[in-house]
């Protein structure tokens, strides 16, 4: 049927008038109507002023230039008219938008103008069809429309080779916005990752290149090859911090002769994903699993069947796992524990299984135990009895008497290496004391986020104290939290001046990490006397001043002095610290002037010159 129809449509030959005619949208019918609407205009005026064709004037030119006024008025009345038909339109418009404002239920911006845009298009010329005739926006040459002619600035088509001219202009710039965009992220990621401390000054290392490489193309690889284990645990990390560690990636990170599996982020990773890695690498003996909130217990059945060498496990959030699947983790495989770090663990995780743990693990030397929401005073004192304990780190959120504490250290404090204590708000002096008498063998120390402790308890923990000098310290936020006392009570709480020296005293010749953030006790007088330039700290690479008010250039010069081996030094909330000269290879974090970077990392200059331009600046 559609044949037949198609084949009766007879055309005859078009002459290139016609195809103006119709590229131009103009039709006979048209071309008669003016001509008609003139004549009769033409007419009417002769009527009016009374002149007849046998009245015509002799002055022929006084005709022509009557002739064009005539004309041009015919020509101007339709453009008026129409001029004045859309201004009415407008209108209308206008008052139809007043009057669907105040209508509920519309979104966006009731005073936008894309209905007004869109009602004004009415009044636009028609763009071409294809295979209709237009003239090209830019060039002005005749050419035949087709589905792909591109638009022109003006609104108009374009000709095959301008359209291509401009893609090619709207490609560049493109392109020129893309690689401005890149270089603000690239600058922020260094800056991130100077804030980090993974970044330093100079070129990167190729080992360092060739992980960001894999890491930017890890859709693109089958497997990774015989890598070292520390290269490969450092790509584990990078792909965690990317979000790209999910089961399309797991395998690259899985070979049966390793003896480790090191996942920080296993969040999108199932149960099949973690049935493969204890499938693939049996004789694994260190697992550390971040964001396992898929894991359950069919998984922890697997690993107790597959892994019989396991010494090390780190769990991260993994709720799904119920309490008696920890109990028979620990009843089946605890006799070869040695390390047992859980956090982030919410109602399956009590003080029972952590009973179990210390009867069952009898050789754990290490054990984190923080942010778990059910522990509380029971689960500290099971944890006294763990005989091999060497590494102990606590944050519980429940309330823990000091009795418990102090009956923690007075067992374990002989055998302890490191001892970090989160968060125990009501722990007072007596468990420093106890610290005091019965550790000797520490070298990391934490007692942070607590406002009971006094600064004569920490200057008696680090006076005539028999344990070596620390090389980590954090009492970070122990002072006192009183709204209506901003200055704290007489006696001060926390570490204050006193305190400060006799830790300095102590420790500072091997101490790398000191945290002192918010102990605003410490006096400007305390730092002159510890950072002085005369004394010396050549381990320490980290100190962290925020919040301590005291704190001011002159101090922060000090520090540069004293500690040859600086690396990083964070000042956030020190408002006295200002026009600060970074030495080189020193990391200045949270100076808070508007004007100067968030981190300002040193450029050059020796210790010696910076100081001598940071007085210059001050005079």
């Amino acid at each position: 049927m559609s044949g037949r129809r198609g084949g009766n449509r007879i055309r005859g030959p078009q002459s290139a008038l016609t195809d103006f005619l119709a590229a131009n949208n103009i039709s006979a019918a048209q071309i008669r109507d003016d001509y008609e609407r003139r004549q009769r205009q033409a007419e009417v005026d002769e009527a009016g002023n009374g002149e007849g064709p046998s009245n015509q004037a002799p002055d022929q030119d006084n005709d022509e230039a009557l002739a064009a006024a005539a004309q041009d008025e015919e020509d101007e009345k339709p453009s008026k008219k129409r001029k004045r038909n859309e201004k009415d339109a407008i209108e209308k418009i206008k008052k139809s938008k007043a009057t669907k404002k105040g209508k509920k239920g519309k979104k966006g911006d009731p005073d936008g103008d894309d209905d007004y845009n869109d009602d004004l298009g009415m009044y636009k010329k028609s763009k071409p069809l294809p295979g209709q005739f237009e003239h090209c926006d830019i060039c002005n040459k005749r050419f035949t429309v087709t589905p792909y002619s591109k638009e022109g600035p003006d609104g108009g088509l374009l000709c095959t080779p301008c359209g291509k001219e401009l893609a090619k202009d709207n490609k560049k710039s493109q392109a020129a916005a893309k690689k401005a965009a890149g270089t603000g992220k690239k600058r922020r990621k260094i800056e991130s990752d100077r804030l980090d401390g993974m970044a330093t000054g100079g070129a990167k290392s190729l080992v360092q290149m060739c992980i960001e490489k894999v890491a930017r193309h890890h859709d693109d690889i089958e497997e990774l090859g015989e890598l070292p284990q520390s290269v490969l645990e450092r790509l584990g990390e990078i792909f965690s911090k990317k979000r790209v560690m999910k089961p399309k990636t797991l395998p690259l990170f899985l070979r049966p002769d390793l003896d480790s599996v090191v996942v920080h982020d296993a969040a999108y990773l199932e149960v099949e994903d973690y049935n493969q890695i204890f499938a693939v690498v049996p004789k694994m003996r260190k697992l550390v699993l971040g964001n396992a909130c898929q894991m359950k217990d069919g998984a922890i059945d697997y690993m107790i069947e597959k892994c019989g060498e396991l010494r090390h496990i780190q769990l991260y959030a993994a709720n799904l796992v119920t309490e008696d699947r920890w109990q028979k983790l620990f009843r089946e495989a605890g006799s070869k524990l040695e390390v047992v770090k859980l956090k982030w663990l919410d109602a399956a995780f009590e003080d029972d299984v952590v009973h179990d743990m210390v009867k069952y693990c009898p050789n754990l030397e290490r054990v984190k135990l923080k942010l778990c929401r059910r522990l509380g005073e029971d689960a500290v004192r099971y944890l006294s009895d763990l005989p091999e304990l060497k590494h102990l780190s606590l944050q519980i959120n429940r309330e823990v008497s000091t009795d418990a504490l102090v009956n923690l250290v007075e067992k374990r404090g002989s055998g302890l290496q490191t001892l970090s204590l989160e968060k125990f708000i009501d722990a007072d002096d007596s468990v420093l004391q106890a610290i005091h008498d019965n550790c000797n063998r520490l070298s990391k120390l934490r007692v942070s986020e607590n406002d009971t402790v006094t600064n004569a308890g920490y200057t008696s923990l680090f006076t005539d104290w028999q344990n070596p000098p620390l090389t980590f310290v954090d009492v970070n936020s122990t002072r006192d939290v009183d709204n209506s006392n901003p200055d704290g009570p007489e006696e001060a709480i926390g570490m204050a001046s006193s305190g400060f020296k006799a830790l300095m005293a102590h420790s500072g010749s091997a101490l790398k990490h000191l945290d002192l953030a918010s102990c605003r006790h410490i006096e400007r007088s305390a730092f002159f006397d510890v950072f002085n330039g005369g004394e010396t700290y050549p381990a320490l690479e980290y100190i962290n001043l925020s919040f301590c008010n005291r704190a001011d250039t002159s101090v922060v010069a000090g520090i540069f002095r004293s500690c040859p081996a600086l690396k990083r030094l964070v000042a956030f909330g020190c408002f006295d610290v200002q026009d600060v000269v970074v030495p080189r290879n020193v990391a200045l974090i949270g100076v808070p002037r508007a004007q100067e970077a968030i981190e300002q990392f040193g450029f050059g200059l020796g210790v010696d010159e910076a100081i001598s331009r940071m007085v210059e600046v001050g005079a």
